[in-house]
């Protein structure tokens, strides 16, 4: 699979505006508490209107819990879905288009104690961060039924296997991915988080090939 080009100066600025937003909120919300922080104070301190603000999260505790798995661009999808090969590859294939989006994560080693703490403190953050991921997970099912169409054409009479499949794809995925975040998180966020997905999903390639 051909990967995105890097983002350009546009895709920069609103990530770096979307990291400002989200460290505000981390740092005020430390300092003062949940309850004592509104939405004109993190746009104060993240020098942005309160417009711009909800042009990025649609809450305080959105801001907090921060940068969940993006879905790629249409781009991207079609290109997994029409461009693949053996239907072998399959999570590699998962693994590459993954990969294309981790570069929009703006966590780094400070965002990540902060958000952690917060997080052991309002157990209610971590309930939207899995509902965040479930709808993910949702999108990705999706996608990857229609990628295994394309490989194997005969699937789509058969709704409930075809289900099936993309479900166990998806799940198996989405732990590499978990595997990656949690090795960056816990190792040196300098390095891209992209450089780990892959390697995640390597390991994982590796792991099949030898089990098989």
């Amino acid at each position: 699979m051909t990967l995105s080009p890097p983002p350009g100066l546009r895709e920069r600025k609103r990530l770096a505006t979307r990291r400002a937003i989200q460290m505000a909120v981390l740092r005020l919300v430390v300092e003062r508490g949940l309850e004592n922080v509104t939405i004109d104070d993190i746009s104060t301190a993240a020098d942005v209107s309160p417009r711009t603000f909800f042009n990025y999260f649609t809450s305080k505790e959105a801001a907090i819990v921060g940068d969940g798995p993006e879905m790629p661009d249409e781009e991207a999808l079609d290109r997994f879905v029409h461009g693949g090969g053996a239907a072998g590859n399959l999570l590699s294939e998962i693994g590459a288009l993954m990969a294309e989006t981790a570069g929009h994560a703006s966590d780094d080693a400070e965002s990540l104690l902060l958000r952690r703490r917060l997080h052991k403190q309002y157990p209610q953050l971590s309930t939207l961060r899995m509902i965040g991921m479930r709808e993910f997970e949702k999108e990705i099912i999706e996608i990857v039924a229609r990628r295994i169409v394309v490989d194997q054409p005969e699937l789509a009479a058969d709704p409930e296997a075809l289900d099936s499949r993309a479900k166990l794809a998806t799940f198996v995925a989405v732990g590499a991915m978990r595997h990656a975040w949690m090795s960056w998180a816990d190792g040196d966020t300098k390095e891209p988080l992209a450089d780990k997905m892959r390697d995640s999903f390597r390991q994982l390639d590796h792991l099949v090939s030898v089990s098989a």
